[in-house]
């Protein structure tokens, strides 16, 4: 796919995927999800790719829906109910699957879906001067981009609630107090910091290790025991302890130098994952 909505840029492992429209704030379109989705595709297809960031072109990150067909943004009755799909969700959804680690670069205004896409990224790091807003009750419709399961796991019902209900933007620094972002920067430095996070992991991070961690962490904040953490763990640590990676994370250490892990997500997962699975979508 030619990407006319986000670009694409792989460097020192890094991908970094920018929201680019800067001429309308990077406000979301169906064909910049068509665009993420395919760039999570290649993202996950690419062994080069150890960590990926995503940020927005310009003074935005995302200034949410493109709302330039006025009142009629949000009408899909063109699409019987039971067989319309949220675009937002099925960004979410995709990132949910991804076997990369994902850190949103939140360099500016972040509203709507330009907030909840992020949710399902792993760590979020935002301008200290941005302002961002889970607005749709303020538009007439709902949340958006599973944002009803994430966002509550992310900073507890009731801030989920407040934000959600209210509609109001508020400040990058009561999203850092309430737990969404978990840095705040210069916005000359959004960029910068989220590198540094993002090289931490493609230099020192066993790849295949990364990706069953991600999916742990996710997957386990719907289970109902931890005895389900338990005995997935145990699986991961059965099936990766005789394995090349973790020898050489063992050697790498032992010798004080930079490891060499040489397994990847897209040949070595073990044969017990995926240990969920997406449900049928029923409307």
């Amino acid at each position: 796919m030619e990407y006319q909505q986000i670009k694409y840029e792989v460097e020192d492992r890094i991908l970094t995927i920018t929201l680019n429209r800067p001429e309308r704030m990077n406000a979301y379109t169906e064909v910049m999800r068509a665009e993420l989705v395919d760039a999570f595709d290649h993202a996950d297809a690419d062994d080069e790719v150890r960590a990926i960031i995503v940020t927005g072109a310009g003074r935005a990150f995302c200034a949410g829906m493109d709302l330039g067909e006025g009142g009629a943004t949000f009408d899909y009755t063109s699409v019987p109910q039971d067989e319309h799909r949220d675009g937002g969700g099925l960004i979410a959804l995709r990132m949910y699957r991804c076997t990369k680690p994902i850190i949103a670069a939140i360099n500016g205004a972040a509203v709507g879906i330009g907030l909840t896409m992020t949710l399902p990224m792993d760590i979020r790091i935002a301008a200290n001067n941005a302002k961002m807003g889970i607005v749709f009750a303020r538009r007439g419709i709902v949340v958006d981009a599973c944002s009803s399961w994430f966002l509550p796991r992310v900073v507890g019902i009731s801030k989920a609630l407040d934000w959600a209900m209210t509609g109001r933007v508020f400040t990058a620094q009561e999203a850092f107090e309430s737990g969404l972002v978990s840095q705040l920067v210069e916005p000359d430095q959004v960029i910068p910091a989220a590198r540094a996070i993002a090289s931490e992991i493609a230099r020192y991070s066993a790849p295949v290790s990364v990706a069953l961690i991600r999916q742990l962490m996710w997957s386990m904040l719907g289970a109902s025991h931890p005895m389900e953490a338990h005995r997935i763990e145990s699986k991961g640590f059965h099936y990766l302890g005789q394995r090349p990676d973790a020898d050489e994370g063992i050697n790498a250490f032992l010798e004080k130098r930079e490891p060499h892990f040489t397994m990847s997500p897209t040949r070595d997962m073990p044969d017990f994952y995926p240990w969920t699975t997406e449900p049928p979508f029923k409307g």
